[in-house]
């Protein structure tokens, strides 16, 4: 599709009061830097503004950008006061439903939220919004609520709606309308306003109050090498202090640098998981999605991988460590 197409699906996406932001070319990643490679100027000249702080509806800055190049579009959903309910496709034969949904007749993410409805004694809201996606999923657009301030869930994680339903909100985007990747195209298939979100939505989809972690029981300092206590408190500190968005690598790779040490021998598995847990606290008990069974479970996962690669220990049992962990990342993410 030509830029002249996508920045007029981009205006068009605006003028709905659709904040949007750049894809890159022909994909579903943002365009804009990361935190890291930030300049510090021009937008983030105050301090580094991500794509949701950065989406816009100004004709000004829209046209500036898609002028520069054939990006795709997202809509972020928060700014925007969307809620937008993703109904996934299969990805291959060998994707088939877990236990819970191994029903007559269910094979994608359209079954799922259809017996969701039946099961609520509701329609499926086809007068919303609605856009079929390149994978030929579909996006239910709809109002948020006033009441409370929705989250991104996935699938059946904590209150996530079931297998291949998704939801965006606030933290999260879906690709507009006019977009192109090499699977397809996303088409409005239903040119309405979204409708409110519906009521028995907005219960399944409100956060449940959290379970407070545990209090952890720790092998006691002065019995660890000084170097172990070192890594214990720094890894912690680490992912304590984690930001949104980061959480799930955070708590894999932290798990990683302490399961280096209890494959050496040198630190109790049960240890290194109480103490990364105590330190998930914050995160658990946060504005994101957090569970305490999904950060155990990344925990646990990155102390098993860390396992299998034990630390080099020092010659001297004082000695601290020169390096956290042995690479176990790439350039394409999590090995």
């Amino acid at each position: 599709m030509s830029t002249n197409m996508l920045l007029d699906h981009a205006l068009t996406a605006a003028q709905m009061g659709y904040y949007v932001f750049p894809l890159r070319p022909g994909t579903k990643r943002p365009a804009l830097h990361k935190a890291e490679r930030c300049p510090r100027t021009g937008a983030c000249h105050d301090g580094h503004k991500g794509w949701e702080q950065r989406a816009t509806t100004d004709p000004d800055v829209i046209e500036r950008c898609w002028s520069a190049g054939p990006f795709n579009i997202g809509i972020a959903t928060g700014p925007s006061g969307l809620v937008v309910v993703d109904l996934d496709t299969r990805k291959s034969p060998a994707d088939v439903p877990p236990p819970r949904w191994n029903r007559e007749g269910v094979v994608d993410g359209h079954d799922v939220f259809r017996s969701l409805c039946r099961d609520a004694g509701e329609d499926i809201p086809w007068e919303t919004r609605t856009v079929s996606t390149a994978r030929h999923g579909t996006h239910f657009y709809f109002r948020e609520p006033s009441t409370v301030e929705l989250r991104n869930t996935e699938g059946e994680h904590g209150n996530g709606l079931g297998w291949k339903v998704d939801t965006r909100a606030h933290g999260g985007y879906v690709v507009a309308p006019g977009s192109i990747t090499p699977d397809g195209e996303y088409r409005l298939t239903k040119d309405a306003l979204p409708l409110p979100l519906p009521v028995w939505l907005v219960h399944c989809l409100t956060p449940r109050p959290r379970t407070a972690v545990s209090a952890p029981v720790v092998v006691p300092a002065q019995r660890l090498p000084r170097y172990v206590t070192a890594a214990l408190d720094g890894e912690c500190d680490k992912l304590s202090a984690a930001q949104p968005g980061t959480h799930d690598k955070a708590a894999f790779v932290a798990g990683i640098a302490l399961g280096q040490l209890v494959g050496a021998g040198v630190l109790p598995s049960a240890t290194a998981e109480a103490r990364l847990m105590a330190a998930a606290t914050n995160l658990i008990s946060g504005e994101c999605d957090c569970t305490e069974a999904k950060v155990r479970r990344n925990v646990r996962n990155g102390i098993t991988a860390g396992a299998s690669r034990p630390r080099t220990l020092p010659a001297e049992s004082n000695a601290r460590p020169t390096a956290t962990t042995t690479p176990l990342f790439t350039e394409r993410g999590a090995a």
